[in-house]
């Protein structure tokens, strides 16, 4: 693979790598990548993966090496410390909750010493703590050059040093958000660098749709309405009726709610308006809004001198009219349109992929250059075929070089697939609490160790409170659900678990522990999959997609669901063996595995465990789980 990135560098074009679990595809895009000595962008899947790269991985490889390439981190203005909201943050009621102020008081002495000003150096306050967003800037508030700690702003400095850096680390969300808006940097380094390598690729499609689409929510409406009451009446007060402004703003923001119900989930939007809204009252309630919007724009725009937050608010003010007009308009060609129902209301505008996008976008980017850039896109999971047809079809990256490095690990001898014969139909009613059953079976059996993926949040919870009743009193069995606690500290207590002697674990989980967690050793050795992770039938996302690939003849199943799923699942078991010392056991709770046609297009997107199919088998598999030696063969 090292060899391949770096022929790939030199020569420019595109190159899409599978790396299988193991292989160290880390070091083998970096090392090419530092020794190159061209200017390098590179991007992975989350925030916590950067810091990873930029605080561990890449110090690592530089002192092995013994380079001095110049490297920086860039994340999107809200991991950012601002200053000036800083310094109004004890202002905010919210300051005035005991655990908010300490939490801020945390943060002001951080603020003292810190020389970047990101955010996940504080390791005391959570991502999700409600402190944050009081001390960081969006878009929407950043007073930008107006304000008066621009020239010590922590993002500009970061903007700053990535400019000038041999190697910058940014995040997928950011670079796409920036195709969009332009306003992170991203934009400004795209043409300066030589290589751009994309890490968990397997991802940017569905970052890609989510930021290159426009999004408007009621909550982006009530802050935006807030902040026109605080700062007009500080700053221009008798100027305009603000509050009567306001006033009428969130009215028409709360029959917009109204329209749309109060079921939480995701609702296709037809021509007019989303299903099961009457489309002339969604328009004229639409409509009232855009005249809100414009009698709120026109009384800042007699006052936005006064300061920069009302200028702010001005600009503000045309960004929210541009979205909303665009809502109340006909959807384009090759979008997606739909409203997403929960705490806040959200209306979506996307497109079905981003193929068009990378083309035109991204790629084209490197044709101005007289050898072309090298664009590297890797995952350990990034198709169930050949020649990586879901990935490349979905990227637009028709023509490129395919290379796939299969997984040094001995499967066959580290780990098992048990698929019950005898299990509920995952349609039936008793399904999870079957799943349930058997990850409670399997835990006692082996002292916890035990993770359980799911589908669904309904399922995730169903399964982690009958397993709770299972267990009773908490100290035979510790249940951690997902949500309870952050994501961080709910991986780090399971992990601690066997190390300790404390009470067995086990974790049921879903939707982001599929995939980009990396539990290693004998910490688990379970991993329980409640069904095949096919995308929910109803998303209209999916239906669209479903729909366009119907009209020209293809099967939607064939071409859309199916590698879906086999890429899901292939993340979700790529879980359980993470070193070449690790064992465990599989089991997927779902006989359509083995039942359905389609199953062994699935069964081939796993690595080749060794399968046993009764369960005096899976006894003894688990039986192996817990004896001295690591060389047992699994019982055939």
């Amino acid at each position: 693979m090292a060899v391949e990135v770096a022929r790939t560098m030199g020569a420019g074009g595109v190159l899409v790598v599978e790396a299988g679990t193991g292989i160290g595809k880390t070091f083998a895009y970096l090392i090419p990548a530092l020794l190159g000595g061209e200017r390098v962008l590179l991007s992975t899947a989350t925030k916590a993966l950067q810091d990873q790269l930029f605080k561990r991985d890449i110090p690592h490889l530089l002192a092995a090496l013994g380079l001095n390439a110049r490297v920086a981190l860039l994340k999107g203005r809200s991991s950012y410390l601002c200053l000036h909201r800083l310094g109004e943050a004890r202002l905010h009621p919210q300051s005035g909750v005991p655990a908010v102020s300490r939490q801020l008081a945390q943060i002001e002495i951080w603020a003292q010493s810190t020389r970047s000003g990101d955010l996940a150096e504080l390791e005391h306050v959570d991502e999700e703590a409600p402190s944050l967003p009081l001390v960081s800037s969006t878009r929407d508030n950043c007073l930008g050059a107006r304000c008066a700690h621009a020239q010590a702003c922590h993002v500009n400095q970061a903007r700053r040093e990535a400019l000038a850096a041999d190697l910058v680390v940014v995040n997928h969300h950011l670079f796409f958000a920036d195709l969009n808006i332009r306003e992170s940097g991203v934009a400004e380094l795209l043409p300066t660098v030589r290589t751009v390598i994309f890490d968990e690729a397997h991802q940017l499609s569905e970052i890609g749709v989510q930021f290159l689409g426009q999004q408007l929510s009621t909550g982006q409406l009530d802050a935006f309405g807030s902040d026109v009451l605080k700062v007009g009446q500080t700053h221009s007060r008798g100027f305009a009726p603000w509050s009567e402004l306001v006033s009428d703003l969130s009215q028409t923001t709360q029959t917009l709610r109204a329209l749309a119900g109060c079921r939480p989930g995701r609702k296709k939007w037809l021509n007019d308006a989303p299903i099961d809204v009457v489309p002339g009252l969604w328009a004229g309630t639409l409509g009232r809004l855009l005249d809100a919007m414009h009698s709120i724009d026109r009384a800042l725009s007699l006052v936005a001198e006064v300061s920069p937050e009302l200028n702010a608010l001005q600009e503000r003010a045309l960004r929210l009219r541009s979205s909303l007009l665009l809502f109340a308009g006909e959807s384009a060609p090759g979008f997606v349109r739909w409203l997403e129902a929960g705490q806040q209301l959200r209306m979506v505008h996307s497109p079905l992929d981003i193929a068009v996008a990378m083309q035109t976008r991204v790629l084209a980017s490197g044709e101005q250059t007289s050898t072309g850039k090298s664009w590297i896109f890797t995952s350990a999971t990034l198709g169930h075929d050949a020649a990586l047809t879901w990935f490349v079809r979905s990227c637009g990256l028709e023509g490129a070089r395919v290379l796939q490095v299969p997984s040094p690990f001995d499967y066959k001898a580290q780990a098992a697939l048990y698929v019950p014969g005898d299990f509920p139909r995952p349609s039936d009613a008793g399904h999870s609490a079957a799943v349930a059953q058997l990850a409670a079976d399997g835990a006692g059996r082996i002292g916890g160790r035990t993770l359980v993926l799911t589908t669904t949040l309904r399922a995730m919870r169903s399964i982690g409170q009958t397993l709770r009743d299972i267990f009773g009193v908490p100290g035979n069995m510790q249940v951690l659900v997902q949500g309870e606690a952050s994501k961080r500290e709910l991986i780090e207590h399971f992990c601690r678990a066997p190390e300790t002697a404390a009470v067995p674990c086990i974790l049921v989980a879903s939707a982001s522990f599929w995939e980009g967690i990396d539990i290693p050793g004998e910490a688990l050795q379970l991993l329980v999959i409640d069904k095949l992770p096919f995308a929910p039938p109803d998303d209209p996302l999916q239906q669209a997609r479903a729909e366009e690939l119907e009209s020209i003849g293809k099967s939607a199943f064939r071409e859309l669901n199916l590698p879906q799923a086999a890429v899901a699942l292939k993340q979700g078991a790529g879980r359980l063996i993470r070193r070449e010392s690790d064992r465990g056991v599989l089991v997927v709770c779902d006989t359509r595995l083995v039942q359905m046609g389609y199953g062994k297009k699935l069964l081939e997107s796993l690595p080749p465990m060794q399968r046993i199919t009764t369960k005096a088998q899976w006894l003894d598999a688990l039986a192996s789980l817990t004896r001295p030696s690591t060389t047992d063969p699994w019982q055939t």
